[in-house]
């Protein structure tokens, strides 16, 4: 059996992404980890004093790495970042890191196992080829909003779509943004790390953080009703 060139570069790139993975998770596990960043807290605010743009390249880098590897972690690594770098270069951080991970497990997943999980569920992927022909970018934008979707499952399965990398690409930074904010606020209102550990997360739950998970939890259905009402205008002004 003849294998195409096309078969043995997706294979070539299949095996290094899978020894990227297995590298990266073997050393940075670690750092996955919240009793980590709770033992190290002292030493990272120091470093962070010591040389900011450094220390904010490093958390790109793990978060990056975390997201585009589709390593489990994302969610507390947000909450960690807040409180080590603060709501507004926190969200920036984990903003751009979190979306260029994205669009790299999304390309992977297009082009390293894309052609055997379509022949296997084809069916399937057809009802969200429908959905994104119907609502365009804008069902990827839903998607991010709902927390109920698995980050690493949406990058899967999109890239499984004839979605471009682009539209993939900024769809996600707007739809990530609004939930990366409030995980990044609760965790700035963190006194410190082994706070989050101890309480098991209640101690971010503040009247503030509750009000701002709720408009996230309803942003998706107003802005669903929102777009619903300009189609229709956008439609007739274009005929």
């Amino acid at each position: 059996m003849k294998i195409s060139s096309r078969a043995l570069i997706r294979i070539a790139v299949a095996l290094v992404a899978v020894a990227i993975s297995v590298f990266v998770f073997l050393q940075y596990r670690d750092k996955l980890d919240l009793e980590y960043f709770i033992e190290k807290e002292a030493a990272l605010e120091a470093l962070k004093k010591e040389n900011l743009l450094l220390f904010a390249l490093g958390a790109f880098g793990l978060y990056f790495l975390t997201a585009a590897l589709s390593f489990p972690g994302a969610g507390f690594l947000t909450i960690v970042y807040g409180k080590l770098l603060g709501v507004g270069l926190g969200t920036l951080v984990v903003s751009f890191a979190s979306t260029f991970g994205a669009t790299v497990a999304f390309l992977l997943s297009r082009f390293v196992v894309g052609d055997s999980i379509r022949e296997k569920y084809g069916s399937k992927l057809d009802e969200i080829n429908r959905k994104l022909e119907k609502e365009g970018p804008f069902y990827l934008f839903t998607m991010r909003l709902i927390p109920a979707f698995p980050f690493f499952l949406i990058n899967l399965l999109m890239g499984l779509t004839p979605m471009k990398a682009w539209t993939f690409w900024w769809v996600s930074q707007l739809g990530m943004l609004a939930g990366t904010l409030v995980y990044t606020y609760a965790g700035s209102q963190l006194p410190n790390l082994e706070t989050l550990a101890a309480s098991g997360g209640k101690s971010i739950l503040t009247p503030g953080l509750i009000i701002a998970f709720v408009i996230l939890g309803i942003f998706p259905f107003v802005a669903r009703k929102i777009m619903s009402k300009i189609r229709p205008k956008v439609s007739g002004a274009d005929s």
